[in-house]
Formats: C-alpha cells, structure tokens, sequence
C-alpha cells in the first residue's frame, strides 16, 4: 500500500508504491557545484541554491497539477579554472557530460522524455549535451536559473554578479542564512569581490575569451560585490524565478509530445 511524501514532488522523498502510480511527465535535474564562494558563503552554495530553487518550483508546478518530479542535486560540477584552489572538487566538461547521457538514457527508459537541467554553476556549460541528445526520443531544456533575471536584474541589485557576489549572497541570506558566516560587528565576513585584468585589453573588453584562473583573478575566490545583499533581494529573486518558470513547468507537463513538439 502506498503512502504520498509530504513532499511527492521529490524523488529522494518519496516511495516506490508512490512512484509506479504517478505518471510523472517531468524529470528537473539540478546541478550545483563544490567550491569555495568568497569568505561569507559555503562550499555548498550551489548545491543549495539549486535544491531549493529546485522545490520551489517543482511544488508550484505539482501544486498547479503538473506531473512532476524534482531529482537528487548533483554536488560536483566543472572546476577547472579553480584546481589551485583547496577542495574545488572537479568533474571534466566530457565527464559531466557523459553522467548526464547516462541519466536522461535512464529517465528515457523509464518512460520519462521531457528532462529539465535546472543548473545553479557558471562552470557547467551544458548546452553542448542538450546537442548530443537531439534526436533521442527526449527532450531536454536546459534553465541556467542566474540568467532568469537578466532583464530585471538592476531592478533588485546594485553591483553586477560573477561568483559570491550580491545575488548569490542574498539568495543565502533568504533560504539558508545560517550558513552566511558574519564578523562580529554584523558585517559580511567576505572581501569586495574585485577582480584583476589580464595583460591583453580584448580579452578585458570580452572580444577574446578564455578560461579564467580563479586564484589569479579574484583575491578570496568572489567575483562581485557582496555587501548591498539582503535577504529580502533573496527573497525578491525567488518570486521572480517562480512566476516566470513554475508556468513553463505545467506546460510542459501537460504539453503532449507529438512529431511537432516543442512547437
């Protein structure tokens, strides 16, 4: 006999009495990343920030009718650029790609073929696995949640972000505060967040890119301004990221796949 998870949208939560009944349609598949974020913030942040965004918005799909669910965070993402950094744990782009094949195979098998990457790491460039996909049978969307905002994004914030800055700390002060750390005078234990320029103006100006060494551009790992965050930007970061991606997640559910789809 089977028994609803208090949260049945999450698959770590729930049973297989559960499971085999739910005719779930969407699979989210979040990816966060292990790696340092300033002196403020945890290695986990990413995780976090994925896990939780992740909830939200597989509950106000569920909750809106969508046959839904929201898979284990991967921990560990594409750290490259920080190897001269402590504890920045690494998967190589063709590794990340290859345990994404191997889970959307997995989910494909199981009858599941619309597949959300809801990825909450800059390092993970995922785009190039949705390409080596096409015409599987499935169909993956890929949600990079930090450029959701884009357009409004000076709207809530004041200094632009990279990694640990504004926006990344504000989200942590909203949903897991405990884990900012502050010095004893209430302040942000975290640096400015500045960032160093190479020798070469076309890769400053963006004309040329390159793979940035971590440990020589930033002084403590953040890349932007941390200090204006609040937990009420957090807040206002989430509602945002809501509206506008819980309503593609019902869509998608009930959208039917057919030799058209997705249009």
């Amino acid at each position: 006999m089977s028994s609803q998870s208090p949260k049945p949208w999450v698959l770590a939560e729930c049973d297989y009495g559960f499971i085999k009944e739910a005719s779930i349609q969407v699979a989210v598949l979040p990816f966060g990343a292990t790696e340092p974020h300033n002196l403020h913030l945890p290695y986990g942040t990413d995780i976090y920030e994925a896990t939780i965004l992740g909830e939200r918005l597989c509950r106000a799909a569920y909750e809106r009718g969508a046959k839904i669910t929201l898979l284990p965070t991967l921990p560990f993402g594409v750290q490259t650029n920080m190897r001269e950094l402590p504890l920045a744990i690494n998967l190589n782009p063709s590794t990340l790609c290859r345990v994404v094949m191997d889970i959307v195979h997995s989910l494909n098998n199981n009858g599941i073929k619309k597949i959300v990457l809801l990825n909450s790491h800059g390092g993970n460039e995922l785009k190039p696995v949705l390409r080596e996909l096409a015409g599987e049978g499935v169909q993956v969307f890929l949600i990079d949640w930090f450029r959701v905002l884009n357009d409004v994004y000076k709207t809530i914030f004041e200094h632009p972000e990279d990694h640990a800055g504004e926006m990344e700390t504000s989200f942590a002060l909203a949903f897991f505060p405990e884990m900012v750390r502050h010095k004893p005078d209430g302040t942000l234990a975290a640096d400015e967040g500045a960032t160093a320029k190479t020798r070469f103006e076309a890769v400053n100006r963006g004309w040329v890119s390159i793979t940035r060494p971590w440990h020589l551009l930033t002084t403590n790992t953040g890349s932007g301004n941390p200090h204006a965050a609040s937990a009420e930007k957090g807040e206002r970061c989430m509602e945002l990221l809501v509206e506008r991606l819980a309503t593609f997640l019902v869509e998608l559910s009930t959208s039917p796949i057919d030799k058209h789809f997705p249009y």
